[in-house]
Order: C-alpha cells, then sequence, then structure tokens
C-alpha cells in the first residue's frame, strides 16, 4: 500500500467514526469537558491552599472541633444516665424524661452535624 494511498484511507476511516457520533454523544462529551475543566481549576486551587500555611482562623477552628467532641461526649454522657432514671420512672417524672431524652437527642445531632 502506497503513502497516499494509506493517507486516503485512515482519512476515511476517521470520518467514517467521526460521523456514527450522535448529536447526544456529541452534547455529552461537550458538558464532560466542561465538567473536566472544571475539576481542573477546583484542583488547582485546591493545591494552592494545601500549599499555604494556615490561618489564625483555621486553627481556632481545630479547636472547636475538639471542643464539639467534648461536648458530644458529654451529652451522651447525660443520655445514659437518664435513661437509666426513666427505666426506673414513673407516671410525670417519665414524662418530663422523656422530653429531656428528646432534647439530648436533638443536641446530640446538631453536634454530630457539626463534627
Amino acid at each position: 500500500m502506497k503513502k497516499s494511498e494509506l493517507k486516503e484511507y485512515i482519512k476515511n476511516e476517521i470520518i467514517e467514526i467521526l460521523s456514527e457520533a450522535t448529536p447526544e454523544d456529541i452534547k455529552a462529551q461537550q458538558d464532560l469537558n466542561v465538567e473536566l475543566e472544571k475539576t481542573k481549576e477546583l484542583m488547582a486551587d485546591l493545591n494552592e491552599d494545601e500549599d499555604s500555611e494556615p490561618s489564625d482562623a483555621e486553627l481556632k477552628k481545630a479547636d472547636s472541633v475538639s471542643k464539639l467532641a467534648s461536648k458530644l461526649q458529654q451529652t451522651s454522657k447525660e443520655m445514659k444516665s437518664v435513661v437509666k432514671k426513666w427505666k426506673e420512672a414513673e407516671g410525670e417524672e417519665k414524662e418530663k424524661l422523656t422530653k429531656r431524652l428528646k432534647e439530648l437527642t436533638k443536641i446530640k445531632k446538631e453536634l454530630e452535624g457539626l463534627l
């Protein structure tokens, strides 16, 4: 096969393959390319952020995470003690303890969400 014949064959193959693509395929590829560009930009920003030193606010956030964790631990501990009292309680006292457990559960979920 001559070089010119090979070029013509390759050209025809490429045209045939590209003509098989549907408009949906082309649109999907364009959307993918846009998303890849966004990802590339976000990764570049992320790499820049990792290289820089943490700010004072970021360092204080780390402290707040430990505070939240200890608060969560205290809440769980209180819930256990309230459950023990609830098991032994009757009547009106049991209703009060149930309300308190609901409050503590809400607090616990909020703390877990923040962590």
